[in-house]
């Protein structure tokens, strides 16, 4: 009797035993035969009762097993655990275009019992549908099939089917997704670093990425013609000379077999510095040539000074002003009370003499009657 398997292989044997001779006890027993260990276990039984046998391999590589019966006992199968064969993942299609659903099967054959399949998306698990089938010879094939969408995050991601039987451990196949989505589009300013400014060369360049890979890449310039000595090199646009007539919105267009994407700098040429100003660097993420949050603005030292003085010769004025007004107003000032007590000896003859005091008043007399 021959037995083939995948993985570890678990069989439990009934054994009528006919001879007492067959009696026997002692520990569990390992054999390597070929690469191969094959585990089983010394049982002790009572004559003409029943004994279970086990045998296990273990890193079975489908070598054929026998079962030798030399006594010829007779054997009844109590329990027979076969693993399925290697699963196989098969595909409604290779590759799958972004924002599309893709459909994966798994077949499990050739197992007994019927095996259980689960699926794995990189660390996400998804819940498939299973379709269990018992064969003629009592064997069971399991298919299990998964539905789901991809996003350009799922290229490259592996989707692992496992089986989980008890004969066997460790029993997968797995598929590495292959997602197509459209580029992705940056314009980067390699010249000039800062403001663009009059006389100034304007070189850019377009980064596509996308899968498969862009094949064309245009530049244009929005609602208006592209200047007539701009040169276009591959993805790069370079511009000599600039003036305020190039001023407007330059967009750089690529495309593949999924669809295309842009990305659009916008150009604003200043007047050129008398001065040479000193080199900035714009953000990252600005694609504006314009003076924006953040840019660095210019200070007409010139202006302030002048208006500080006008502030000043206009405090001064004022200054004057007041002084002479004061001056002017300056005086002595009497009471109407005080006048001709200047000469008085003393307060109390400066008060008699004071005009509308009371001066030559008479004696107050008093009567008694």
């Amino acid at each position: 009797m021959a037995i083939t398997g995948s993985g570890s292989l678990a069989i439990s044997f009934s054994v009528f035993v006919i001879s007492a001779a067959f009696l026997q006890k002692g520990a569990a027993e390992t054999l390597t035969v070929e690469g191969q260990n094959l585990a089983t276990d010394n049982v002790s039984v009572v004559e003409g009762e029943m004994a279970i046998i086990s045998c296990r391999v273990k890193n079975n590589d489908d070598s054929v097993i026998q079962l030798l019966n030399p006594n010829r006992q007779t054997i009844y199968f109590k329990d027979v655990r076969l693993p399925p064969s290697s699963p196989i993942i098969e595909s409604s299609e290779d590759v799958v275009s972004e924002g599309n659903y893709t459909e994966l099967t798994c077949t499990a054959m050739g197992s007994k019992p019927a095996a259980n399949i689960r699926w794995m998306k990189g660390e996400e698990e998804l819940r498939g549908e299973t379709i269990v089938e018992e064969t003629y010879d009592r064997m069971f094939t399991v298919t299990s099939r998964v539905r789901f969408p991809v996003t350009k995050e799922d290229d490259g991601v592996p989707v692992d089917c496992i089986i989980d039987h008890p004969a066997v451990k460790d029993l997968l196949a797995q598929r590495h997704l292959e997602v197509m989505y459209k580029p992705e589009v940056k314009i980067v300013v390699t010249h000039p670093e800062g403001l663009t400014r009059e006389g100034d060369n304007l070189d850019l360049t377009c980064i596509a990425e996308g899968k498969p890979h862009p094949h064309q890449i245009n530049w244009l310039r929005v609602d208006e013609d592209v200047p007539p000595h701009a040169v276009v090199t591959g993805s790069d646009l370079y511009i000599e000379n600039l003036n305020k007539s190039y001023n407007g919105t330059y967009r750089c267009v690529a495309s593949n077999a999924v669809g295309e994407a842009y990305d659009d700098y916008i150009l604003y040429v200043y007047d050129a510095p008398t001065t040479i100003p000193t080199p900035t660097t714009n953000p990252v993420n600005t694609q504006d040539s314009r003076a924006g949050e953040g840019a660095p603005q210019k200070i007409d030292h010139a202006v302030i000074g002048g208006v500080v003085a006008v502030v000043m010769f206009a405090i001064l004025c004022a200054l004057i002003v007041l002084g002479r007004y004061f001056a002017r107003h300056k005086g002595t000032y009497f009471t109407h009370e005080a006048k001709g007590a200047d000469d008085a000896a003393d307060a109390d003859t400066a008060i008699i003499n004071a005009e509308g005091g009371h001066n030559n008043t008479d004696e107050k007399k008093e009567y008694y009657i």
